[in-house]
């Protein structure tokens, strides 16, 4: 083989390996099954991403974060009950019940964004109302606290 085709082919799977992006489930039965399957917990976040602001501040500046996205694939299942309100985003009727039942028991007071740390079955150990006012690395940090105390 020829050493330009093995660099090519190097420099191409380090940018895919740079750029990964973490799953977020819109399942939480379906997360729950994975977070006892991989021993992990679940960081459930209400958002509404077409109109809430502090929502896709969230997003941006903590949850697509490499420092908070690195440790949530090692740790954490991911779940994303949106509730958008333009109506090209609306979710189908199937999703936005399940959505509506999972607020219900998470976050019956509608608070946006809601961010809630549960264990693999579904109990909440913390809940984060709007967005932290901490840096990514601080939250990250907060999220193991929680864990740490509970192993």
């Amino acid at each position: 083989m020829n050493i330009k085709f093995l660099s090519t082919l190097f420099l191409i799977v380090f940018f895919c390996m740079s750029f990964s992006v973490i799953k977020w489930y819109a399942n939480l039965e379906e997360a729950k099954k994975i977070a006892r399957k991989e021993h992990k917990y679940i960081l459930l976040n209400f958002s509404g991403s077409d109109w809430c602001g502090p929502c896709i501040r969230f997003h941006k500046e903590i949850l697509e974060n490499e420092t908070f996205q690195t440790y949530a694939s090692k740790s954490l299942v991911l779940v994303n009950i949106d509730f958008p309100r333009l109506k090209k985003n609306q979710l189908s009727a199937t999703q936005q019940k399940i959505n509506d039942g999972i607020a219900e028991r998470y976050n019956s007071q509608g608070i946006f964004p809601l961010t809630v740390l549960l264990t693999e079955n579904g109990k909440i150990l913390k809940q984060w109302e709007g967005y932290p006012k901490v840096t990514t690395s601080q939250f990250v940090d907060e999220i193991k606290g929680v864990i740490d105390h509970t192993q």
